[in-house]
């Protein structure tokens, strides 16, 4: 009986030592992961590019599930997103902690460049910017004696220098430290002290297939720094990983959980459909293991899967939700910090009243790329359902209003309820690159409420519309490879959302809009 008792005891401590997790952590488009722990609690900070409010913070206490529980730049003062698109607008953040203080750096290459704003809590409100001479993407920072640097990546070298985090102003000249091992895009650098050695972090091959980690150290934080011999530390691109989902994988920050042990998080991307991705790059977990004295060896050396053997401090083995489903009924002031626009939006389009999301149009359409009508979420999930009501729609005719799958200004295609000179119909249009289409019009009696659906099973998407909210029907299709990075490219994934446009100028003083009810996204 003890034998027994015994032996499950041990099997019992091996499961939990070697505890399972899913990869991604944070699924969709959620690149750049940067990440920092203050005692037990872990907050990470991904880019945006054209997207507001930027910069999205999350919460976690085991490195697997992650909460968003704000964004870093809310305002338009702290970052002006003006004609940005996918591939502009913010780049890389880093996020860091130091004495009571969080600090987020970044950079806003549609404006201004390199800045850093601070808060005394992640979840914000976040400072004005700061901004910052040297120049390059990607910028970080690193807090040692009293001293504040700032690592960045200008003409395609690693370069330091010494900042006055208060003013911006830079304290001592800019010194290149290191330009990688000849990949292209030597970029998103990072400093970490350990051991007596600065270890330099950076990733090289571009965000694409030949994206890697590799990693050089110096006893000198200006250098000379050496390379770790078994460079790449990480990538997917190698005989092991060539057919893994998981592609791409690159631009990582460590950081040492609440046990000492070390844990690497970076983006990656997963093919869905044969060699294309629409969700973005995501953020995925590897363990690292960091001997004193020695180099860090990620995952044993190996490239990354979908299912992960390894367990985190603080991680319960199977708290991973296998199926998410939200619901928006928009009884709040206002939305959550999970929804986002396309650019700086005109805050007074976005009115929240009686329980309903009113969407006044805008005479600029989702191709325009100038700060249309718009709020959606990003899309985490291949095989996904989004559903809304529409309660009410003043329009004239040329105006639609409904749900659309946004990639770009160049990648898109909406599911709408729209005038066409006094008669309502239910459409699917279609954006990709110069290709403009409209088709599947389905004529409808308006007078009562419209259902509109957008699924997803990683192949397609499917458009729907129900006049009962039980019985939809589908009206068209598109392949998921029409909006992926590889069809439109930009740095960006999927985002589904609702959009009002006013197609016509004879208008009220208040202009068209329409009313929803509610949005219920379910997704696994």
């Amino acid at each position: 009986m003890m034998s027994r008792l015994f032996v499950a005891i041990l099997l019992l401590i091996s499961v939990q030592g070697f505890a399972q997790y899913k990869n991604p952590v944070l699924s969709g488009f959620h690149p750049d992961p940067s990440v920092c722990r203050v005692d037990s609690d872990y907050y990470m900070a991904c880019s945006s590019f054209q997207y507001a409010p930027g910069v999205p913070i999350f919460h976690s206490r085991d490195l697997v599930n992650w909460r968003q529980i704000g964004n870093a730049l809310e305002r338009p003062s702290q970052a002006s997103l003006e004609g940005a698109t996918s591939g502009s607008g913010i780049f890389a953040p880093t996020l860091r902690y130091h004495d009571g203080l969080y600090y987020m750096i970044t950079t806003n290459v549609s404006e201004g460049g390199n800045f850093l704003v601070t808060a005394s809590h992640p979840a914000g409100p976040w400072s004005e910017p700061v901004w910052l001479k040297q120049g390059g993407i990607d910028p970080s920072l690193f807090f040692e004696n009293g001293r504040c640097y700032m690592v960045s990546n200008p003409d395609n070298t690693i370069t330091l220098c010494e900042i006055d985090p208060k003013t911006g102003r830079q304290l001592t000249p800019s010194k290149a430290l290191w330009r990688g091992t000849g990949g292209r895009y030597p970029e998103g650098p990072h400093l970490y002290k350990k051991d007596g050695y600065y270890y330099l972090l950076i990733s090289e091959g571009g965000t694409e297939l030949a994206h890697s980690l590799t990693i050089a150290r110096s006893k000198n934080i200006c250098g000379p720094y050496e390379a770790n011999p078994a460079n790449p530390i990480l990538t997917q691109c190698s005989l092991k990983g060539q057919y893994k989902q998981i592609q791409g994988t690159g631009h990582g920050d460590f950081v040492q959980a609440v046990d000492g042990s070390w844990w690497l998080l970076c983006l990656g991307y997963r093919q869905l459909n044969e060699s294309h991705h629409h969700l973005g790059r995501e953020t995925f977990l590897a363990p690292v293991r960091w001997d004193k004295g020695q180099w860090p060896v990620v995952n044993d050396g190996n490239p990354l899967d979908t299912l992960m053997t390894a367990r985190p401090y603080g991680y319960v083995a199977g708290s991973q939700p296998t199926t998410v489903t939200r619901r928006y009924d928009f009884d709040e002031e206002r939305l959550g910090p999970e929804w986002i626009h396309i650019q700086n939006p005109d805050v007074s389009k976005y009115q929240l009243e009686d329980g309903r999301l009113r969407l006044v149009g805008s005479v600029l359409n989702l191709s325009d790329n100038k700060q249309p009508t718009f709020v959606g979420l990003r899309q985490e999930h291949p095989t996904f359902t989004m559903t809304t009501k529409i309660l009410a729609f003043d329009s004239e005719p040329s105006d639609e209003a409904g749900l659309a799958v946004y990639q770009s200004h160049d990648g898109h295609a909406m599911v709408s309820l729209s005038n066409a000179q006094g008669i309502m119909r239910v459409q699917v249009s279609l954006q990709l690159k110069s290709l403009r289409l409209t088709r599947a019009l389905h004529p409808i009696h308006r007078a009562s409420d419209v259902w509109l659906r957008v699924a997803s099973d990683g192949h397609l998407y499917k458009f729907y519309y129900s006049t009962d909210g039980k019985k939809f029907r589908q009206i068209d299709s598109f392949s998921c490879q029409l909006f992926s990075s590889e069809t439109v490219g930009g740095f960006t994934g999927v985002v589904v959302g609702l959009y009002s446009f006013m197609g016509s100028n004879k208008h009220h003083s208040g202009g068209s809009f329409a009313d929803f009810d509610y949005v219920e996204y379910e997704g696994k």
